[in-house]
């Protein structure tokens, strides 16, 4: 007669609980995998750039690793090597530049220095000699430069910001406030700004504009500012007129302030009078075409 065997109970308690960490594991898996999917869906990449962003962190470890054992080797030379080797056959090369914050210089400057990185492997790419030589151009203030892998070389550009047109012999020359040259420039499109002349004017540039805060009003009536002697400013006015100031910081903004209050007293600037010399304060000499003799006026206000 057959016999039946009851089937043990604690082997369907064990085929149960194995399931059950099965069945576990892969609702683990999915939750990870789709928090996994929601985290990259928020970064800024599609799938292309995805695939870089694994190759570079990748080529990252690797390096690092490789770094680490020449290191200890004590040949860290050959170490580089092979992981510029391993980053330029990845393509990891700098093919192209990309250049920002250029609006007024010649662009192409920068390019011609960039360029001679083009097609180097980025390990060896010098950024700071790089931004050395582009900060040496007379328009660059400032130089930002940095790697975008794969293959991109990006420099932003901080210019200078010109002030005035420094009068030479032949040309104009734009100038900033700190009276840096940043290159010539036509007399029509320095039409409308201020020029200063004579030896050493443009170190004293930035001390002539707080001059002229002082005086407001007066300021965009003064067209021209020279520089005499290498010890003070005579300025000259829309009108042709030419006001002498005396020697001095100080002195010279007390009698440029003293002579606007008089202009609006009397509207001396658009008058008769073509030279107005100040360098003996408290006094103003005055010469009027036709006539001699100076004309002085005291001082009306302290």
């Amino acid at each position: 007669m057959a016999q039946l065997k009851r089937s043990s109970g604690k082997g369907v308690r064990r085929a149960a609980k194995s399931q059950g960490r099965a069945a576990s594991a892969r609702r683990a898996k999915a939750k990870t995998n789709g928090l996994l999917s929601r985290i990259m869906g928020l970064l800024p990449f599609d799938e292309d750039q995805w695939g870089t962003v694994f190759m570079a962190i990748i080529l990252a470890v690797f390096a690092l690793l490789v770094g680490t054992i020449a290191s200890i080797a004590g040949v860290p030379a050959m170490a580089h090597n092979e992981m510029t080797r391993i980053a330029a056959s990845a393509g990891f090369k700098a093919r192209v530049v990309k250049v920002t914050g250029t609006t007024r210089m010649d662009e192409s400057k920068v390019y011609a220095i960039a360029l001679s990185q083009r097609d180097r492997a980025m390990p060896l790419v010098d950024i700071e000699q790089l931004r050395t030589e582009i900060e040496e151009l007379s328009w660059v203030e400032e130089a930002r430069v940095s790697l975008q892998l794969p293959e991109t070389l990006a420099i932003d550009v901080v210019e200078r910001v010109p002030h005035a047109a420094l009068v030479k012999p032949d040309h104009l020359t734009l100038i900033d406030l700190a009276g840096n040259e940043l290159g010539p420039v036509s007399a029509d499109a320095a039409q409308d700004m201020l020029r200063v002349s004579g030896p050493g004017a443009a170190n004293q540039v930035s001390d002539l504009e707080v001059l002229l805060a002082a005086v407001p009003a007066l300021k965009p009536q003064v067209k021209q500012a020279e520089w005499v002697g290498n010890r003070r400013w005579d300025m000259s006015f829309g009108t042709g007129q030419v006001l002498a100031l005396p020697e001095g910081d100080a002195r010279a903004a007390k009698a440029l302030v003293q002579f606007a209050k008089l202009d609006g007293q009397n509207r001396l600037i658009g008058g008769k009078v073509t030279v107005f010399d100040m360098r003996n304060p408290p006094r103003i000499f005055m010469r009027v075409p036709g006539r001699s003799e100076q004309v002085s006026l005291a001082e009306a206000t302290e």
